[in-house]
């Protein structure tokens, strides 16, 4: 998928002429370009948003010039900050996905220093803006001067859930001095932003385009395309190779020059196979971010590409009843890879096998089975019933994802407590299961209990679905806690809701005498107990996804919204809204004393 379209203004007079105007010249993108200062009310962005989504027309928002996050001057930075805000907020009103921001000037500080101060500033606006759905692309820079490498973005990018890569092709060209002359050199950069981002972050890559003239500290000017070195034909060529969907915008200071990219564009896009034998791993039934491409092997496949060899078999076999296959299912972990890695580094990993799809026998699995890869991590763990160690599976790597696909391993389930940690969980769990006859406005009413409490405690936690019937919600801990306490913990606010509300709680053991109400597993908090990971399918119809949500929209979720097909427009939006997940930060002390525990 190319969209292309130009920065700009359009005039007070009649946007949808305006929007009918760059669709019959062939355009399916428009920047919003606020560059000098923000001179619209949500009311116009509001209408010129729901005009633009009519005509298929992907919008994003250019934040004022003046508006960076390095500079040290505590009152302009005010300033700045508050036009970041204003420009993500009316980019929400409009239904824009992405803003794009210059990180500023390094005037002469060094890296720690400049991140220290950016991520400063990024923290100070984050509880304003992470929720709205937009993300806040930095530019890359165009000068030795300028702050914000593609390394330094990614940096930043890893710490904030809202933050994205807006790559200014231009600027990356200049600050190369001239490297991106040939269709290698931008299959090169798409290397690594496929090395650093997940692939819903940069497939399509939203990015700017122009002519330029540089010397040897970068960018000094636009120049009209075509007197340059820079190509829109290799970067759709590179583009295509490494199968990466694009969201291009000319920043060409004159019309002719966008005129000639885009008709250079029309001529060029096409849809080739990357070699005679390759074919893609899914099915085709849904777009996957990242596609990976297999050539046949015996009766089998060799994924291209991957950093461990992996061959794989039956992947058009049907997985689930909506047609999705085991291919699809192999792919989505691989497209999901580097947001969920981070959830189950260092855990051991409970398999949850259906060789036959979501809808056969399936069986859950400890012990890794003799037929893995020699590359596959394991870690011992000593197992008293057994008297000798299991040897449980890790997932550190994209190849570990897919292999466990590959052996119909729908379902992710790590341990609660990381391996470095043996015995001390680094959060607790609040797992709400609908028994028999509950609905799922019973789920949710549990659910903002349960938040009313953990807030009266002064803790705080995170939602998602469970990705079938119920919902999960997660307390971060530091690892200083044994399961005993946070079982006890978890079970003592169960008891106290299930006074307040005998009729929607239950936590009776024996599921014939539950009645139709939502169950509060505490005992999930033991050790080599599990539930299903963040982002794990489920063997569902449609293949439903555990997905984060905010407290805000529980009202307005459904089990089944977010799977493998729809989750991808959700993390471009929020990103991995359980990442604080990861940070701890909390201990029970306080609430136990809050509670009566001694």
């Amino acid at each position: 998928m190319i969209r292309f379209g130009y920065s700009g203004l359009p005039p007070d007079e009649d946007d949808a002429a305006f929007l009918d105007g760059l669709a019959a010249e062939g355009h399916r993108a428009f920047e919003l370009a606020f560059v000098e200062k923000i001179t619209w009310k949500e009311q116009r962005c509001r209408r010129f948003g729901d005009l633009a989504a009519e005509r298929d027309i992907r919008l994003s928002v250019h934040a004022p010039y003046s508006a960076v996050l390095t500079d040290e001057d505590e009152e302009r930075s005010a300033l700045w900050l508050s036009a970041i805000e204003d420009t993500m907020r009316l980019a929400n009103v409009a239904g824009a996905r992405i803003i794009c921001v210059h990180l500023g000037n390094r005037h002469g500080r060094d890296e720690e220093t400049l991140m220290k101060l950016v991520s400063e500033r990024l923290q100070r606006i984050a509880p304003k803006v992470e929720h709205l759905g937009v993300g806040l692309g930095l530019e890359t820079a165009g000068r030795s001067s300028a702050f914000g490498t593609l390394e330094e973005i990614a940096l930043l990018v890893s710490k904030f859930s809202f933050v994205r890569p807006y790559v200014d092709w231009a600027h990356l060209h200049a600050i190369g001095q001239g490297a991106l002359a040939t269709k290698d050199g931008f299959r090169e950069v798409l290397g690594v932003l496929r090395e650093h981002f997940p692939g819903w972050m940069i497939d399509p890559l939203q990015c700017q385009f122009s002519e330029t003239r540089f010397g040897d500290k970068g960018e000094i000017h636009h120049l009209p395309y075509g007197e340059g070195t820079l190509r829109i034909t290799n970067l759709v060529a590179a583009a295509q190779e490494t199968d990466i969907g694009l969201i291009v915008i000319s920043e060409a200071r004159d019309p002719e020059s966008t005129e000639a990219m885009v008709q250079e564009l029309h001529e060029t896009v096409r849809r080739p196979e990357p070699s005679r034998h390759a074919r893609r791993l899914g099915s085709g039934r849904v777009e996957l971010p990242g596609p990976i491409h297999v050539t046949p092997s015996g009766s089998g496949f060799v994924p291209l590409g991957l950093a461990h060899p992996l061959v794989l078999s039956n992947i058009d076999k049907p997985f689930f009843p909506d047609g999705y296959t085991k291919g699809d299912l192999i792919q989505y972990y691989a497209s999901v890879a580097l947001t969920l890695l981070p959830h189950l580094a260092g855990r051991a990993v409970v398999m949850a096998r259906y060789p036959d799809g979501s809808e056969g026998e399936w069986f859950y699995e400890k012990q890794a089975p003799d037929h893995r890869p020699d590359w596959l991590q394991l870690a011992p763990i000593h197992s008293k019933h057994r008297g000798e160690p299991i040897e449980f599976v890790t997932a550190p790597d994209r190849e570990s994802l897919m292999w466990l696909a590959s052996i119909g391993c729908i379902e992710i389930h790590p341990w609660l407590n990381r391996l470095d940690n043996e015995g001390r969980p680094d959060f607790a769990v609040f797992d709400l299961d609908p028994s028999e006859g509950a609905t799922w406005a019973q789920v949710v009413t549990v659910a903002e209990q349960v938040k009313a409490m953990l807030d009266r405690l002064g803790l705080v936690g995170y939602l998602k679905t469970s990705g079938a019937t119920g919902l999960h919600i997660h307390v971060p801990l530091d690892p200083v806690h044994d399961y005993r306490r946070v079982r006890t913990f978890v079970g003592t606010v169960g008891r106290l809701l299930v006074s307040a509300n005998p009729d929607d709680i239950t936590m009776e053991w024996h599921v014939s005498k539950r009645g139709p109400r939502v169950f509060i597993d505490h005992n999930q908090n033991a050790p080599g107990k599990t539930i299903a990971s963040v982002y794990s399918v489920r063997p569902r119809p449609g293949a439903p996804v555990s997905t984060p949500i905010l407290w805000e929209e529980v009202d307005d979720v459904q089990p089944g919204d977010f799977t493998i097909a729809t989750i991808w427009d959700r993390l471009q939006r929020f990103g991995d809204l359980f990442s604080p997940v990861l940070a701890g930060g909390q201990t029970l002390d306080a609430a136990e004393e809050e509670l009566g525990h001694e």
